[in-house]
C-alpha cells in the first residue's frame, strides 16, 4: 500500500504509531506532554508532505490579477507561505520532543554512536514510506 492509497488520517495515525514507538519508554511524567506533542508533530509533518507535493506540483508562484483593470502579476501562493509557517512549527515540536528523549550515553555496538544519537536518527529517518 502506498502514501497515496492512504487518507490523511490514516496517514497521521501512522505517523503517530512510529513516534510512539521511540518515545515509548519515556518518563510516565513526561507522557501527557509526549503524547500532544506527537499528535501535534504527526499532524504537521503529514500536512506539510500535502504542501510540499502541491507545491512541487504548481509552483511557489502563481499570476494573480486585482481586479479587471490591473494587469497580472506573479505572486507567491498562499500554500507557500503556509507551508513556510508549518516547517517552522514542525521544527519547533520536533525539538521540543528531541529534548524530552532520555539523555543515553552507552555506545551502540554496531554503530559506534551513542543512545542518544540513536534514538534522534530513528526519530527523524525512521518513516517507513
Amino acid at each position: 500500500m502506498t502514501k497515496q492509497d492512504l487518507t490523511k488520517d490514516e496517514r497521521v495515525k501512522k505517523e503517530e504509531r512510529r513516534l510512539n514507538r521511540i518515545f515509548r519508554g519515556i518518563d510516565p511524567n513526561k507522557r501527557n506532554v509526549v503524547s500532544g506533542l506527537v499528535q501535534r508533530a504527526a499532524h504537521l509533518r503529514v500536512t506539510l508532505d500535502d504542501l510540499a507535493a502541491d507545491l512541487d506540483e504548481n509552483g511557489y508562484t502563481e499570476m494573480f490579477q486585482q481586479g479587471k483593470d490591473n494587469p497580472p502579476y506573479e505572486r507567491k501562493r498562499p500554500a507557500a507561505d503556509l507551508y513556510t509557517t508549518m516547517n517552522a512549527l514542525y521544527q519547533k515540536v520536533t525539538k521540543q520532543l528531541t529534548d524530552l528523549l532520555p539523555k543515553e550515553t552507552t555506545t551502540t555496538a554496531a554503530s559506534g554512536k551513542t543512545g542518544e544519537q540513536s534514538l534522534f536518527e530513528s526519530f527523524v529517518n525512521g518513516r517507513d514510506d
